[in-house]
């Protein structure tokens, strides 16, 4: 069934053009906000394709540290958010000070930094990583002795575990070796939320399913995963695997894109408790309101952008 559009959906395209702007929308945002976008995606995805666009205006449908790192990839483009008071809470967890402490207490230490933080924070980092490349861009610093691995600290653990097997092959359990990584005390609310009676209920009701979770969720749901994956990663999953059933570990707007993309397959959310209130206060109405009066700007200042954006540079040679 085609979807009709909308007076207001039409009113943003017409907008859009004329403002010579590209909609970014991260995979956790509303069905109404996806379906206008030009790229869906993680957050570090959106920001390099809005990078390749002649666009001189970026719409970045996410939280506020997307579009910060949206403006450190493209300085030239105005980047603005339809509602600039949606945050991160991990990524509010930690800041550029207590980053700063936690490297003169390990001065040794090589700092890798999850993408889901602020410009301030990424700006002292040597390496940044995303969920996707997080477990390469540790083993590529296997010769390091000490790793400082901030945010969050379940994405810590599982790289831990990844990373100390043997070519990262497999899921170490505890009685295993792991890689020791100083890790933050940052976590995702929203992941969280996903618990292994979760699991164990939507086995029972779809018991052929594949169970696909996001590497923030707890290490107890991560261990009983068949795999462990980024939203990008699970859309690609969704695509390419022979399953026709899956129940998804991540924050539930995911699904609208893999139903979307995958008609004939059936996708359950892990837990319906599992929704990011600040992924769901963008609109419609307010992306119009944000291309009409071009607001609310983000900007990262030079010096703060040139060193996070070397951090994500580095990252990106390795992957």
């Amino acid at each position: 069934m085609t979807k009709q559009i909308t007076g207001l959906e039409e009113k943003i395209k017409e907008l859009k053009k004329k403002r010579n702007a590209v909609i970014l929308a991260h995979n956790y945002q509303l069905p109404e906000v996806q379906d206008v976008a030009d790229f869906r995606g993680d957050s570090l995805e959106l920001s390099r394709a809005a990078a390749r666009t002649e666009a001189k205006v970026i719409v970045f449908c996410g939280v506020y540290f997307m579009a910060e790192t949206a403006s450190i990839l493209s300085p030239d483009k105005l980047v603005i958010m339809p509602d600039a008071l949606a945050g991160c809470p991990m990524a509010n967890m930690l800041s550029a000070d207590e980053l700063r402490k936690l490297k003169a207490e390990h001065p040794e230490a090589v700092v890798v930094g999850y993408v889901n933080s602020s410009a301030e924070v990424k700006a002292e980092l040597d390496y940044c990583c995303t969920s996707t490349n997080a477990v390469a861009v540790v083993n590529y610093l296997k010769d390091k002795k000490e790793i400082i691995f901030v945010p969050d600290k379940y994405l810590a653990d599982y790289v831990s575990k990844q990373t100390g097997r043997p070519e990262g092959r497999g899921l170490a359990s505890d009685s295993q070796s792991r890689r020791p990584l100083i890790s933050w005390t940052g976590f995702c609310p929203t992941h969280t939320k996903i618990l292994p009676e979760d699991l164990r209920r939507e086995k029972k009701f779809h018991p052929f399913a594949k169970v696909i979770v996001h590497p923030e969720c707890l290490p107890a749901v991560v261990a009983m995963a068949d795999a462990v994956l980024s939203t990008s990663q699970m859309a690609k999953f969704a695509k390419e695997t022979e399953a026709k059933e899956m129940i998804v570990g991540t924050e539930v707007g995911l699904i609208y894109r893999l139903k979307k993309d995958n008609p004939g397959k059936e996708f359950y959310p892990a837990s319906e408790r599992a929704v990011c209130p600040n992924m769901k206060r963008t609109t419609q109405e307010k992306i119009l309101w944000a291309l009409e009066e071009l607001k609310e700007e983000v900007k990262v200042p030079d010096d703060i952008r040139l060193r996070a954006k070397k951090a994500i540079d580095r990252m990106l040679e390795i992957v």
